[in-house]
């Protein structure tokens, strides 16, 4: 069973930055992609980033395009998401997801395509 734990989680104030981590219990670690996901409060959770097994496809959600990159280590069974730029609306609980399964683009940041959830990390962009 694939285990998955965020840590990177805080507080910092607009314009901050922070860097989250996802680490898997699991070899291998390159069949699984991995999507960061959040949830604010109050809203359902929604899609932020993805990155293929290998690392060599990403997708953001345009709301933290150019803000965000997703990469991983799969020697350290790692990914990360670092965060630029935040903004009060980043708020949230981050979740990190694993699917073995294979997805199209447009389906690599939904929800219903993720097996694997970890517990969270929380994050507040607030002055």
């Amino acid at each position: 069973q694939l285990q998955l734990v965020e840590s990177g989680g805080g507080s910092v104030q607009p314009g901050g930055s922070l860097r989250l981590s996802c680490s898997a219990s699991t070899f291998p670690f390159d069949v699984y992609h991995i999507g960061w996901f959040r949830q604010a409060p109050g809203k359902e959770r929604e899609g932020v980033s993805c990155i293929s097994g290998n690392g060599g496809a990403t997708n953001y959600a345009d709301s933290v395009k150019g803000r965000f990159t997703i990469s991983r280590d799969n020697a350290k069974n790692t990914v990360y998401l670092r965060m630029n730029s935040l903004k009060p609306e980043d708020t949230g609980v981050y979740y990190c997801a694993a699917t073995s399964r294979e997805y199209s683009e447009a389906e690599s940041l939904r929800r219903s395509e993720y097996d694997y959830w970890g517990q969270g990390t929380q994050v507040t962009v607030s002055s």
